[in-house]
């Protein structure tokens, strides 16, 4: 379990890091983070990890995104969010949602444009210029909630409905 679980870690880098040669050559801005449980507040431990990709359009209108995950279980959400380092904050931009106890999950589970953050979220975020001056700022983060559907919560790996792993957007 533990080759494999490597396996799937240096598969996931290499995505990425082409995923960002590309982004680079394209010419556009682009931001990115890993995730891990050490970057959660509070830390948590875990195998799971995961990449976030974001790419801004050339008109500066859309916030491209594909994120990437492995060893984790029971994703039920992931968010951008607003906070600096080792500070939780509030949920700015739904990027997954989807239903608690979903089993394994090892490579994509989200991706898609942004136009706008969500209505009326707490960061009082209204355009994606608010968002991106909030990414250039380095007071966003992305992370990924799981839930295994099981109370109580926060039981270990697949059961973290706050977030399980995180990652500063930069």
């Amino acid at each position: 379990m533990k080759r494999s679980s490597i396996a799937v870690s240096a598969l996931i880098v290499s995505v990425a890091l082409v995923a960002l040669t590309g982004l680079a050559s394209a010419e556009r801005r682009s931001f990115r983070t890993h995730l891990s449980g050490a970057e959660e507040v509070p830390a948590r431990e875990t195998l799971a990890q995961g990449q976030a990709i974001f790419q801004l359009s050339d008109d500066g209108t859309a916030l491209g995104y594909k994120l990437i995950v492995a060893n984790i279980e029971n994703v039920f959400a992931a968010h951008i969010h607003c906070g600096a380092v080792g500070v939780n904050g509030p949920v700015g931009v739904n990027l997954f949602i989807g239903a608690p106890g979903g089993g394994r999950v090892d490579g994509p589970i989200a991706g898609g444009t942004i136009t706008a953050p969500n209505p009326g979220n707490a960061c009082g975020w209204v355009t994606l210029g608010d968002v991106l001056a909030a990414i250039e700022a380095g007071n966003t983060y992305v992370n990924v909630h799981t839930n295994d559907g099981v109370d109580p919560p926060n039981t270990g790996p697949g059961d973290f409905p706050g977030g399980e792993i995180r990652g500063q957007i930069g």
